[in-house]
């Protein structure tokens, strides 16, 4: 908010504490319900822990516009057995899973009688017994046989945050994005993925620039996904009115004769980095959406038509909404990608915990995954979680790999977070009984 935000310091640590006292009411909630609920029901309270944690996520996602980062199940997308339940139920039911069993070591000292014996013995069997299925289905792997294959290449630029506007440096970036993209045509890529907002223009206005990489398209036969904005003029209501735009992050496929097959619009913003919650109340952040632009959401889950395939993209952040990704997988999508820039992380946590949460989607949906990031993490994922190469942070890379287009659906897929859902009502049946019991 400092460096590319343009806020002094002491508006910076106000404008984050507020996210931080927001995000941190979902957790207060949850332990306010928990103690209500011991006061009516004593001890047996205990078994509540769980659905009253993940209904507090839950809240997380939809409650205002949504801000589901770090949940507890993905503490497990590299505990590769355990994260195989994500395949049935979700990153919610992994936290559930893991809410349960944290109760569990409560046990001994909450309840008691047998009850501090059973409980306990009742999370090892569930544990394990997860554990164990998980580690037959990645032995199994089946979904690496199905479906056909796709070489696919993602292009990591490395450019700083600072240089991606310049319009000193707006040939020379561009010059570079294609000669990387001709290296990933030599390894025999036929789908090659920039990041996000990768291009220092706007594609379709830019004639010049953007007939190059239509040119390329054409010139090798290769399918290209291009992270860049897009404007979309508005026309005056009124005489004498200032003409108007709406802005989008948006990513192209230019497909092998040049054209463009699909334009996917953003539809989850970056709070404080693409626009301003509550707007009215907090002016005094305003410049950070000035610094980066106030991004209009887009609408539709729009599907990328590749070799009479279906892929979808995420762009940024979106890809820690489970719903969204999910919401592709039933229109058609047999290939999840995400393109992003995370060069705003810089080497904080932040970039890792990014990379992992798109891991678990590749689980969720028994899906590969494929990743393109401008200064890093970007690489593949198998259906199973299992990372089939990544890179470094800040520095340039191409990766090449060789994915499938699957059709086939998991459980998860098909029957959505219902695990939080029952969670949600369980929950609020626990509000309304103890508050009566009370």
């Amino acid at each position: 908010m400092t460096t590319f935000g343009g806020l002094s310091t002491a508006t910076a640590v106000l404008a984050a504490f507020l996210l931080v006292a927001y995000l941190s009411l979902f957790p207060a909630l949850f332990a306010v319900l928990l103690a209500r609920s011991r006061l009516a029901f004593g001890p047996s309270a205990l078994a509540l822990a769980a659905p009253l944690w993940v209904a507090t996520e839950l809240g997380r996602q939809y409650i205002w516009d949504g801000f589901p980062w770090a949940l507890l199940g993905y503490s497990q997308v590299t505990v590769l057995p355990v994260a195989q339940v994500a395949s049935v139920v979700g990153v919610y039911g992994l936290s559930a899973l893991l809410a349960f069993a944290a109760a569990a070591l409560a046990a001994p000292v909450v309840l008691g009688g047998r009850a501090r014996f059973v409980y306990p013995a009742v999370a090892i069997l569930t544990v394990g017994g997860c554990a164990t299925w998980g580690h037959f289905r990645i032995e199994a792997s089946p979904l690496l046989r199905a479906g056909d294959p796709v070489r696919v290449a993602v292009i990591q630029g490395n450019i700083e945050q600072d240089d991606k506007w310049n319009p000193a440096l707006r040939d020379a970036i561009s010059a570079k994005y294609l000669a990387m993209t001709r290296r990933a045509l030599d390894a025999g890529a036929t789908f090659i993925m920039w990041p996000e907002s990768s291009t220092p223009f706007y594609f379709e206005r830019d004639l010049v620039r953007g007939g190059e990489i239509r040119r390329l398209a054409t010139e090798t036969g290769a399918t290209l996904l291009i992270g860049s904005d897009q404007i979309e003029p508005l026309q005056a209501t009124t005489p004498g009115q200032k003409p108007a735009a709406r802005y989008y992050n948006a990513a192209f496929l230019v497909k092998p004769d040049g054209q463009v097959g699909a334009v996917y619009r953003k539809m989850h913003l970056v709070p404080f980095g693409e626009y301003v919650p509550l707007a009215n109340l907090l002016f005094f952040v305003g410049p950070i959406v000035e610094a980066v632009s106030a991004f209009t959401p887009g609408v539709d889950p729009v599907l990328l038509p590749i070799g009479g395939h279906f892929a979808s993209t995420a762009i940024c952040y979106e890809v820690i909404f489970p719903s969204l990704i999910r919401r592709f997988v039933q229109d058609g999508s047999e290939l999840l990608t995400t393109i992003t820039n995370d060069a705003w992380y810089g080497r904080s946590s932040a970039a890792y915990q990014h990379w992992d949460q798109a891991s678990m989607r590749a689980i969720e949906q028994g899906r590969y995954l494929a990743r393109a990031a401008n200064t890093g993490i970007s690489g593949f994922v198998d259906p199973y979680g299992r990372v089939i190469e990544k890179t470094d942070l800040f520095h340039e890379a191409i990766v090449v790999g060789d994915l499938r287009f699957i059709k086939s659906r998991t459980l998860y897929s098909r029957t959505g977070d219902l695990v939080a859902w029952l969670s949600l009502a369980l929950s609020g049946a626990a509000v309304v009984a103890s508050a009566r019991i009370r």
